[in-house]
């Protein structure tokens, strides 16, 4: 039996990282495999789920953006009504209990919209535990709201003014981090990449998103869903309401990438689309490079999408066609934001603004009888000065 097995989706996965790591991957691995089965644990994680973070979060019925758009029905799943305003909760609730039963006393992570650092220092707060956020200096000036918030919540904010100063350079610096505090920190990455085993536990930690949309489905009188669609950056909000949905092959499962404003000259965060295989930050997966082999910037007007990368069973669902990627540009996601936010008074994340664009396009071929699942995985205050800057709207 090859013990190696379960790291890989197909070719994409593994641990590539320094001996240092191997260990402490192995120690979590093992306290995951042994927790995730624990009734202890999972009542626990449920009763934060329902009393701490509000779930379930309701699927939402968009009757005047669907009939603004075409003849389908258009439910949105509203993870911006999580605690913290985004999906991101699901899985830090749920790996801080990991942390706390594996004696960890500090937490680490990277964020690049911020939405996962405030959901990280929130659950640091709740458990009396330091922590530290590594985030690009472009993104810090761009996500200064999210920034105060995790300072009130009593987090250390690190500024990375490496490389571009945005996601992948915050990923950086925070491995660097662990490897030199193994024993006493506790690594929370936030999105399904890296090693083994953080996208199989990322994944299954969001997978609530898709089990509660089934269960909700069928309590509004409707069968299994023709179209799925969620943004993709790292991607565990996409993974969070595919996987339940992945043996349904009658669903069509949609990415929407960061198409940024040019395809053609680079300025953009289409990894799956536009990328290769490749090794970084511990796992093979697709990633945009140069013909050097070399990681290449990336680009969104979405902070959480502008990532290189992108989680190994994505690119294990895009080689085996189960999961259609798609690239969405800047200005189609600025325009989804104010649809969304003057046909159904819901503010989107920018993020959740790219899957709303492509959402758009599908409902415009849709049939009477077909419904289309969008994940609205976060709330767009955070963007509300960058959308100003971009639509010349003064605040």
């Amino acid at each position: 039996m090859n013990d190696t097995k379960n790291w890989y989706f197909g070719s994409y996965g593994g641990r590539f990282v320094p001996e240092s790591l191997m260990n402490p991957l192995e120690e979590l691995s093992e306290a995951y495999e042994t927790y995730k089965k624990d009734p202890i644990f999972l009542n626990e994680l449920e009763d934060l789920y329902h009393n701490y973070s509000g779930r379930p979060t309701p699927l939402y019925f968009a009757e005047v953006a669907g009939r603004k758009l075409g003849s389908g029905k258009i439910y949105l799943k509203r993870e911006d009504l999580n605690h913290t305003g985004a999906h991101k909760i699901n899985n830090t609730l749920g790996q801080v209990l990991l942390a706390k039963r594996m004696g960890k006393k500090r937490i680490i992570a990277e964020t690049g919209a911020g939405q996962h650092g405030v959901a990280t220092a929130t659950v640091a707060a709740r458990f009396d535990m330091e922590c530290v956020i590594y985030m690009g200096e472009g993104d810090i000036e761009r996500q200064k709201m999210n920034v105060f918030r995790m300072k009130l919540l009593g987090a250390e904010v690190r500024a990375v003014k490496s490389g571009g100063g945005g996601l992948k350079d915050a990923v950086d610096e925070a491995i660097m981090d662990w490897v030199q505090n193994t024993d006493s920190t506790y690594y929370l990455i936030g999105s399904a990449v890296g090693p083994h085993p953080y996208p199989l536990m990322v994944r299954d930690f969001q997978s609530i998103i898709g089990q509660e949309v089934r269960e909700q489905l069928k309590k509004a009188g409707e069968s299994l869903p023709d179209y799925i669609v969620a943004c993709v950056g790292g991607g565990s909000n996409a993974m969070g309401i595919f996987h339940e949905f992945i043996q349904d092959k009658s669903v069509k499962l949609i990415g929407a990438e960061g198409g940024g404003t040019s395809m053609e000259n680079g300025c953009h965060a289409a990894t799956l689309t536009m990328g290769k295989p490749g090794i970084l930050h511990g796992s093979r997966s697709y990633l945009l490079s140069d013909p050097d082999g070399q990681v290449s910037p990336s680009y969104s007007i979405s902070a959480g999408l502008d990532y290189p990368g992108i989680g190994p069973e994505h690119s294990y669902l895009k080689d085996t066609g189960r999961v259609i990627y798609r690239s969405v540009s800047d200005s189609e996601a600025l325009h989804a934001f104010r649809f969304l936010s003057e046909k159904e008074g819901i503010i989107p994340a920018l993020e959740s603004s790219h899957a709303i664009a492509e959402g758009m396009k599908i409902a415009e071929t849709m049939k009477e009888h077909e419904v289309m699942v969008i994940n609205l995985s976060g709330r767009g205050d955070k963007d509300i000065y960058t959308v100003a800057e971009h639509i010349g709207m003064n605040i």
